[in-house]
């Protein structure tokens, strides 16, 4: 095989349609839009509109509701915080804090607070400070030979009143 006989396999590419080239084309004139009418010009978008019927969106009943002032948790597993300790980057005997975990590259930040999960398995015994955990991470915790202080999450606009 030669430089010049490589090409895609049949069928892998297909040529642009080309609109509005000509009668011979099989789409000039109108470019398959149509004859008058909102949907022949330019620069429309109909989402959602179902040509007068009542659509979708409008027939389906309104659900559920969204907190607007709700506590976003940046969330850490058991098993992240041992993948890390193993690793060197978070100090097993040292005091772990929210802005550790940050410092550590653990999350990326902290948002309204850390909430520890208790997805993985913990072997070192860690003293940590959070502003959130399970019931099941607290255990997993405190099987380990470790301890967790859970403080209460402040939302940052009330703490700054």
């Amino acid at each position: 095989m030669k430089l010049h006989e490589l090409r895609d396999n049949e069928g892998a590419s297909r040529k642009k349609k080309r609109v509005a080239r000509g009668p011979g084309s099989g789409k000039g004139k109108t470019a398959g839009r149509g004859i008058k009418g909102q949907t022949s010009r330019s620069g429309v978008a109909l989402n959602g509109y179902e040509g007068g019927q009542m659509p979708l969106y409008r027939r389906l009943p309104k659900r559920g509701f969204s907190k607007p002032n709700r506590l976003e948790f940046a969330v850490v597993n058991l098993g992240q915080l041992q993948t890390f300790v193993d690793a060197g980057k978070l100090d097993a005997k040292a005091d772990v804090t929210e802005d550790t975990l940050v410092a550590a590259g653990v999350i990326r930040r902290k948002l309204d607070g850390v909430r520890v999960l208790a997805k993985g398995e913990l072997k070192a015994a860690l003293n940590l400070t959070v502003a959130g955990a399970s019931k099941a991470a607290v255990d997993a915790i405190e099987k380990a030979g470790g301890k967790i202080a859970v403080t209460r999450p402040v939302k940052e606009e009330a703490a700054a009143e």
